[in-house]
């Protein structure tokens, strides 16, 4: 054999070492989260050459794909409560927490200086309230100059965890919107257009004079979005910030409930944001191989240890130590291949 011809057969060695060694991770799911996970997939792509494929088609898309074992992980906003988590045989738990924002699209309002209570959100998406200088909207915001104007409602076409947080907190504090529409990740609208995912309804409102509609706090922020602030359950109001996601989970008992099934919406405390949400994630409690199944644990691993600092960038709230810690207990009691156990 020529040295050149053995160069290439080295060269092809080693390509096929690199090739069998890369690890590919699939996901789907919420897009309440997908800017963090895109975040931490590329600097531990970096870091492992391991790669994740996340594709963010909302909730409902995501509880599909892992109940029908198209991906190695579902993602969503909605938590599953146990009796669905039995019956696929998953395990679930928190990655992320970050708040749902009302935001508008009103001639010389900027983020911040309106001001909405949950009864009048319920009532302007319930179709009640038609006009941003309604007498419900002036009251509260005397220091603006509301135009008469029409309200485009705007909200989720897709099965969406950021609807279902949404549509939990107006059930909560609005009867009418219990009795009449109640909470899921998809729901009769009684008003306005649906646009796709977080981003839809993003560039919905932004293009859209006097519209209204609801996203991730992340996608408010560099889309340069007009959010508002809330009225809370201790009647004051608040902005959405990080101090104001960390209050609405600082009493969550993550503990005591199946599946870590906490809701955060409607909390107490003078400083919460009353529209704050965890993030979980899904995962077969049989997984088909133990070193898959490892590179994947290992990826959420070294995302609760070393990614708190770009979720706090990026406008989340880290899941706590004592948390992540339960969760790793859980993942090395339920998570298994083939019988022998996976983690650690």
């Amino acid at each position: 054999m020529t040295v050149a011809g053995l160069g290439m057969t080295v060269l092809s060695l080693i390509s096929s070492v690199v090739m069998a060694e890369t690890v590919t991770i699939t996901g789907a799911g919420a897009t309440f989260p997908q800017p963090i996970y895109s975040k931490w997939a590329s600097k531990y792509q970096k870091l492992s050459g391991v790669n994740l494929n996340y594709q963010g088609e909302g909730s409902g898309f995501g509880i599909a794909q892992i109940e029908k074992k198209l991906v190695d992980f579902g993602a969503s906003d909605a938590p599953l409560k146990e009796p669905e988590l039995k019956k696929f045989g998953l395990v679930q738990f928190p990655m992320i927490i970050g708040g749902v924002v009302p935001i508008v699209n009103i001639k010389d309002v900027k983020p911040g200086q309106m001001k909405l209570t949950g009864k009048i959100l319920a009532d302007i998406y319930l179709g009640t309230i038609t006009k941003w200088n309604d007498p419900a909207i002036k009251e509260i915001n005397k220091n603006l100059n509301l135009p008469d104007q029409a309200i485009t409602v705007v909200h989720r076409s897709d099965g969406s965890g950021t609807t279902w947080l949404f549509t939990n907190y107006l059930d909560k504090v609005s009867a009418t919107w219990h009795e009449k529409v109640g909470t899921n990740k998809s729901v009769s609208w009684p008003a306005g257009i649906g646009g796709k995912g977080n981003p839809g309804v993003a560039n919905y409102v932004k293009q859209t004079p006097g519209s209204i509609g609801y996203v991730e706090y992340s996608y408010a922020l560099p889309n340069k979005l007009i959010y508002t602030e809330m009225k809370n359950i201790a009647g004051k109001f608040v902005s959405p910030t990080i101090k104001s996601f960390q209050s609405a989970a600082a009493g969550a008992d993550w503990k005591k409930v199946p599946g870590y099934y906490v809701v955060l919406t409607e909390q107490e405390g003078k400083d919460t944001w009353p529209i704050t949400g965890a993030s979980f994630i899904l995962l077969h409690k049989e997984q088909p191989s133990v070193e898959h199944a490892k590179a994947m644990l290992k990826f959420f691993d070294w995302c609760y240890k070393h990614g708190a600092q770009d979720a706090q960038k990026n406008d989340y709230v880290p899941i706590p130590k004592k948390v992540f810690e339960m969760v790793e207990e859980t993942w090395k009691k339920e998570i298994t291949a083939n019988g022998t156990p996976v983690w650690p």
